[in-house]
């Protein structure tokens, strides 16, 4: 065990560096934290390929990820989801099905990948970057996947940010309350910060609605990971069959670290845990998943993005642009 840790070490306190230094970027200048990370990361490559920092960068792109992304569920209350109504819990969880679908169907004609189809989707529907970090944990790995990761990450990050600036003019411009532009900005803009950035820059009403709108997404991990780990072991099974051996290892029907969020949204619906206590474990979350992108940008050569063209761009817009149309369709009609 001492071993282990000590191994680790290097590359553990690497990635750290690298979120410390992306916060405080984050908190002078206004961007996602998440981005710097990345580019940071991405800047000090060597250090995730060779050396000593190799081990421990790998541990923290791997395990610090699911811790942080497990703690997220101290975020969400059942309480506060249920305040919304049916109406608009029907509309979100709609949108972020019908979102994923079209990420992997239009896969087909743009990259090919089906899986990246569900990751770019699944980022775009549910919480961006949080999103992609938590589903390519629990897609079959391949040579490709540190990159498509990476990609995801910086694309999600990239249309929150427009998102940010637009969607407020354009729920202004379909006429929206105050109350309906935020469950629009909730239902649409992909990372959490930029939701509330956008929300409150409309009214506190808005932001307040936003938030809560957005939280709801968030809670959609754990039966978007749910239904694709099911899925994985059925394809595994199937596979099996098919080679005539029932030997291999398929993956637990629930991670680890997705019954972890379940449960601490359980927790946190039916016990009064103390506001500064879900708001410290928040910000552990948040500084874990800063840290493990860090790591995922180490380990990421940017020439490896170089080569993904324009095609999966087209994928990434078309999600968002899709999401968008749909909520403010949906919301004329049934809202």
């Amino acid at each position: 065990m001492f071993n282990q840790a000590r191994a680790r070490a290097p590359g553990i306190t690497a990635a750290i560096v690298i979120a410390i230094a992306s916060l405080f970027l984050a908190e002078h200048y206004g961007a996602s934290a998440m981005l710097f990370a990345l580019l940071l990361g991405m800047s000090l490559n060597f250090l995730g390929q060779e050396g000593r920092t190799v081990v421990g960068v790998q541990w923290s792109a791997s395990t610090l990820l699911r811790i942080g992304i497990a703690l997220l569920g101290l975020r969400i209350t059942v309480t506060e989801i249920s305040q919304l109504g049916w109406p608009v819990t029907a509309m979100v969880v709609v949108a972020v099905v019908l979102t994923i679908g079209v990420g992997a169907f239009l896969s087909r004609f743009t990259t090919g990948a089906r899986d990246f189809g569900v990751l770019t989707g699944g980022a775009v529907a549910i919480c961006g970057a949080s999103a992609a970090l938590a589903i390519s944990a629990v897609l079959p790995r391949h040579a490709h996947s540190d990159r498509d990761t990476t990609f995801t990450v910086i694309g999600v990050t990239a249309l929150s940010t427009i998102a940010m600036v637009i969607y407020p003019l354009i729920s202004h411009a379909l006429g929206f309350s105050e109350r309906h532009a935020g469950i629009f900005l909730g239902a649409t803009i992909h990372d959490v910060a930029q939701v509330i950035g956008a929300g409150f820059s409309v009214s506190p009403e808005a932001g307040e609605t936003a938030t809560i709108v957005k939280l709801l997404r968030v809670a959609m991990l754990l039966p978007v990971i749910l239904v694709l780990s099911i899925m994985l072991r059925r394809g595994q099974a199937q596979s099996a069959e098919i080679g005539g051996s029932t030997a291999s290892k398929r993956p637990p029907l629930l991670p680890w670290f997705a019954l972890a969020f379940g449960l601490l949204v359980v927790i946190n619906s039916l016990v009064a845990i103390p506001k500064g206590i879900s708001s410290f474990f928040s910000e552990v979350s948040r500084f874990l998943l800063v840290t493990a992108i860090a790591a995922i940008g180490m380990k990421t050569q940017l020439k490896q993005l170089t080569v993904l063209g324009w095609r999966p761009v087209l994928l990434i817009v078309s999600e968002t642009l899709f999401l968008a149309i749909f909520v403010a369709f949906a919301m004329r009609v049934f809202l």
